[in-house]
């Protein structure tokens, strides 16, 4: 990764998840991670390396890292997607990306807390955003939509 600079006073806005078969709420979370860094905010998103994936959850992606990567930067909002490092170091992450804003979404407690202590440790003035979780029908979330293709495809 090289040093990304804020363009034209843009806000920058820095997102972060797995992003394993991409759906509608992840798709709503990053508009709305967008929106929180106002209208001339770029979205730039972290996506999970599989290797970290592996060590925080326990279980390797379904979709291989390169694959996530293309498509989170394939949809209209996200400006830019960049593979996170290996160790999953957020400090690294924010030195290279240097965001106004990060927003985390429901599920990323731990993540939401390791970032505060860590802004609040160096002294950034970084705003964090928790983004809601979107209940547009049951299927948003890469879980729901596993346990629906294996309800599927057992009958």
């Amino acid at each position: 990764m090289n040093n990304l600079s804020m363009e034209d006073g843009k806000k920058i806005v820095l997102a972060a998840g797995v992003f394993d078969l991409l759906h509608l709420g992840h798709v709503k979370f990053l508009e709305e991670a967008k929106k929180a860094g106002g209208e001339n905010s770029e979205l730039i998103v972290i996506v999970a390396r599989d290797s970290t994936v592996e060590k925080r959850k326990g279980k390797k992606p379904v979709v291989p890292e390169d694959q996530r990567r293309a498509l989170v930067e394939a949809l209209k909002v996200v400006d830019m997607a960049l593979l996170g490092y290996e160790e999953f170091d957020m400090e690294k992450v924010i030195e290279k990306v240097k965001p106004d804003v990060i927003a985390v979404g429901y599920d990323q407690r731990t993540i939401e807390e390791e970032l505060r202590k860590l802004i609040r440790v160096k002294g950034l003035d970084i705003e964090i955003v928790q983004i809601g979780k979107f209940e547009i029908d049951e299927l948003n979330s890469s879980s729901d939509i596993k346990r629906k293709i294996i309800e599927t495809f057992q009958r």
